[in-house]
């Protein structure tokens, strides 16, 4: 990749090489210089989000997440402290006392509560306050309102920052109820939030992703109020994968049903703009334009590459989503778990503005 006018994301040579190229592998977080801060994640799945925190210098204690799949991928990944699979729900019914003191002390308390529910692309109101089984822990649960348990993991456990990240869709329609509720919710329990729409795709990653960024200071410790906005130079996907060693990756064909919709396709286009059986068939599914970021990467292998009709390699999974190439799946897609982390550098240049606006200058108690 080729990343332009970040120094001052990058004050050391080992981060600066990272953000630059977009080419880096776990081993390079060890050179990262610490910066003495602690993070707890919840529903961390595969981990971006806490390689974004290790990237901005912060220590990542571990977390809590309930499908076992996922928490194996990211104790062989991340080797964490502390590790919880189970539902934020039990865990909040944990006593304090069987907690590790470290818990209760943290600076940032991180969370991506599941958000398929106010997503564009599922059913919306008409799911929300149904039980569902999700692939998640295989349990029939409601996802619309593990939100405000997280919140209430915020009240359990008192960190001085908590961030929690969502899917745009929270922002639209009857679904504005809900960031109401998280607002009241976040000051009940001692908090001021504040709501951002951020890009990936000007924050250093080749990915047009969108997400919304609940950030909610502690009041008691009179934080300022944060300001954040990334305008990096958007990367196109020849540049992400221009350094990819393609003799050693794997390749899925297509079936001959998408060949066909892939050579009618054109570059940057979703296949729904040739399918024969018409409206609401093929959503989702595009293929790529080699001179622009890539769409959304989701859960799914949907995306086509441009020259070869095929789905995305591994490493080409990891540069859009700025995992290292290195990153162990175990035997999961390397489209599921990323599709559903969030992007490691979207987090990174986060953590850095919190850790220069927030945290560098002594709390004003």
């Amino acid at each position: 990749m080729s990343f332009q006018n970040l120094t001052i994301l990058a004050p050391n040579a080992a981060l600066n090489s990272i953000l630059k190229t977009g080419k880096w592998l776990l081993s390079e977080l060890l050179d990262i210089p610490k910066n003495n801060l602690t993070v707890f994640s919840c529903f961390h799945c595969g981990g971006g989000s806490t390689m974004g925190y290790k990237l901005a210098g912060f220590n990542v204690l571990g977390g809590v997440e309930i499908d076992k799949r996922m928490m194996a991928i990211y104790k062989l990944n991340h080797n964490p402290k502390y590790s919880y699979l189970m539902d934020i729900r039990e865990f909040n019914k944990t006593e304090d006392k069987d907690l590790p003191i470290e818990l209760f002390n943290l600076d940032i308390l991180d969370g991506s509560p599941p958000c398929s529910s106010f997503s564009d692309s599922g059913n919306r109101e008409k799911d929300w306050g149904k039980k569902k089984q999700f692939a998640e822990g295989q349990a029939s649960q409601t996802l619309d309102d593990l939100f405000f348990y997280f919140i209430d993991t915020a009240d359990k456990l008192k960190p001085k920052i908590v961030i929690a990240e969502n899917v745009p869709g929270l922002l639209k329609g009857n679904a504005r109820g809900y960031v109401k509720q998280i607002f009241r919710n976040f000051r009940t329990a001692g908090y001021e939030p504040q709501l951002f729409k951020l890009d990936a795709s000007n924050m250093g990653a080749p990915q047009k992703r969108e997400r919304v960024f609940f950030i909610a200071r502690r009041l008691d410790l009179n934080f300022p109020r944060l300001n954040l906005e990334f305008k990096e130079p958007v990367i196109n996907l020849m540049n992400a994968f221009k350094d990819i060693d393609y003799t050693k990756e794997d390749f899925k064909k297509i079936s001959a049903f998408y060949f066909n919709l892939w050579k009618k396709c054109k570059d940057g286009a979703g296949f729904e703009t040739v399918d024969p059986r018409g409206k609401g068939y093929s959503f989702n599914k595009a293929k790529l334009h080699p001179l622009k970021p890539c769409r959304t990467l989701d859960s799914k292998e949907s995306l086509y590459h441009w020259s070869e009709p095929r789905h995305l390699s591994k490493t080409e999974t990891c540069r859009i989503q700025t995992f290292p190439d290195d990153y162990n799946f175990l035997n999961e897609k390397p489209e599921y778990v990323c599709g559903m982390s969030v992007p490691p550098f979207m987090i990174q240049r986060i953590a850095s503005e919190i850790y220069n606006q927030l945290f560098k200058t002594p709390l004003l108690t």
